[in-house]
């Protein structure tokens, strides 16, 4: 089985605008602002032979406000900007109770079928909880970045950038072959 790192991606992939002490997500492929800061850590995770796979909820697709060509040629940006094997959206608003909204762990379920994966071993990265919740639920360890929308639930670590959670994810140890296997001990 294969390991991943599953990435929030407004906030960590992108910029967000924050009103009234709420991110604000870009609706329009002109707001959308790759975060450049991002860019060598994850190459560092892709080098270490991780999956890298971004999550996002991006509720503004079934609420009608958000088109769905404006999110496709947002992560025609990202995918030309991050080494990434997947993007995995849930167009869904809370009140569809849909099973891949965060935190619910639909989105990790769904990749770890397509891909393969070990989700045990393997890590996300987030600064909300939401991601950290589904993170807990499917047993994959949670790397949480300092912001304002930690909330109070659990997390295994809490890291001050990116950077730093990359650093820690690569200190853990694990040993990976050249498919993004875990490689038997030497």
């Amino acid at each position: 089985m294969r390991l991943a790192v599953f990435l929030e991606r407004d906030g960590l992939l992108n910029h967000v605008r924050v009103e009234r002490n709420q991110p604000v997500v870009p609706l329009t492929v002109e707001e959308f602002q790759i975060n450049n800061e991002a860019v060598e850590p994850l190459k560092e995770l892709k080098a270490a032979g991780f999956l890298l796979i971004a999550t996002t909820n991006q509720p503004g697709v079934s609420r009608g406000y958000l088109p769905r060509r404006e999110l496709d040629l947002m992560h025609f940006q990202l995918k030309r900007a991050f080494p990434l094997d997947d993007i995995l959206v849930c167009p869904h608003d809370a009140g569809d109770r849909c099973p891949c909204r965060k935190p619910q762990p639909g989105l990790l379920q769904e990749a770890s079928f397509k891909w393969h994966l070990d989700l045990d071993h393997s890590f996300v990265i987030s600064d909300k909880w939401q991601d950290a919740a589904a993170a807990q639920a499917e047993g994959c360890t949670s790397l949480l970045i300092k912001s304002p929308w930690n909330g109070n639930g659990h997390y295994d670590f809490l890291m001050p950038s990116l950077k730093a959670a990359v650093a820690k994810i690569l200190r853990l140890g694990m040993s990976l072959d050249a498919q993004g296997m875990v490689a038997a001990p030497a």
